[in-house]
């Protein structure tokens, strides 16, 4: 099958991830809310049901297509994601957060490799820096202990490898979608995900400790008053940045892309400085200043590039302007 081309808007794409980010940091700060009341697959449940029923009116309204160009890599896309936002949970469950993060946050370093190796992708040093630069600036927010890995460690791994890759077939196998149709498709995912999770707990039901703790395994809390706010927000805001990266992914190269989702610590710890009044010592501040530098050089080196590059001649029916889609 041929792909269609994809278009190349490395500015405006680090622009709708750091707007993502913004709104991710943000919202994922009363996930704990959630939590305290809610089960995880019951959320993944009834957030889904939320997003495909929004999606399904907006598509109806405007007259937007849903179905899917080509149905085979969508859902390949789709299940990898999945797959990698599931494992991400598990490890939530069984390792201590900061590793799990700092597992998931390899995605960009993955990202450079899998484009390399199987993508034909030429990275260049100043690509490769940043993004090993933009890791270790994760690993001084984070600091995880690396006393007490083990063999379960492979699990955040795991989720980046598999993070990474979906995110570069966003690009390489879907740049021809809309976001609209690779939105629903991923909500759709999670929901079956969801599903699964219910009905193995129903078959095997587990302990269930109080508050937040018991969010894994707890299989139908009765939610609270702020519980299906928050769950209503995430529904939301989760719909607005989860879109944004997919057209992020697929107006720019995915290892140019990738470095700038570090800047969700970024946000995470500036929306908990503001709402809960945490603060950070002096690692966590340098540690964001060198993502905040990564970031920065990926930009003026694309901008450079763009500069001394000539524009190419333009393509007859291009498949890839709002027009075609």
């Amino acid at each position: 099958m041929t792909r269609l081309a994809a278009a190349h808007h490395p500015l405006t794409a680090a622009a709708m991830v750091l707007t993502a980010m913004a709104t991710m940091g943000l919202i994922d700060n009363y996930v704990r809310v959630i939590a305290e009341t809610t089960g995880l697959w019951q959320f993944h449940v009834i957030r889904s049901s939320m997003c495909l029923a929004l999606l399904a009116i907006y598509a109806r309204l405007t007259g937007a297509q849903l179905r899917p160009r080509r149905w085979r890599p969508v859902v390949a896309r789709s299940a990898i994601m999945s797959v990698a936002l599931v494992t991400y949970f598990g490890a939530l469950v069984l390792l201590p957060i900061s590793e799990v993060i700092a597992g998931l946050f390899t995605a960009p370093i993955w990202v450079l490799l899998l484009s390399a190796m199987f993508f034909g992708k030429s990275l260049g040093r100043v690509r490769i820096v940043a993004v090993l630069a933009g890791f270790i600036g994760v690993m001084l927010v984070l600091r995880p202990d690396t006393g007490s890995l083990t063999w379960l460690t492979v699990l955040p791994l795991l989720s980046g490898v598999l993070y990474a890759l979906a995110q570069i077939a966003t690009r390489e196998w879907c740049a021809g979608e809309t976001a609209l149709t690779l939105l629903f498709a991923f909500f759709a995912a999670l929901g079956l995900w969801g599903l699964v999770g219910l009905a193995g707990l129903s078959l095997f039901p587990q302990p269930v400790p109080e508050g937040a703790v018991g969010f894994p395994w707890r299989l139908w809390g009765q939610m609270s008053a702020a519980a299906w706010v928050w769950t209503v927000a995430q529904a939301l805001g989760s719909m607005f940045a989860v879109g944004l990266i997919i057209r992020a992914y697929q107006s720019a190269e995915a290892s140019f892309v990738a470095v700038f989702e570090y800047a969700l610590l970024i946000f995470a710890v500036f929306w908990g400085y503001v709402l809960l009044g945490q603060t950070v010592d002096g690692w966590a501040l340098t540690g964001i200043a060198v993502i905040v530098g990564s970031g920065a050089v990926m930009v003026l080196r694309d901008r450079g590039a763009a500069t001394a590059t000539p524009p190419a001649p333009a393509m007859p029916e291009a498949a890839t302007g709002p027009e075609a889609r």
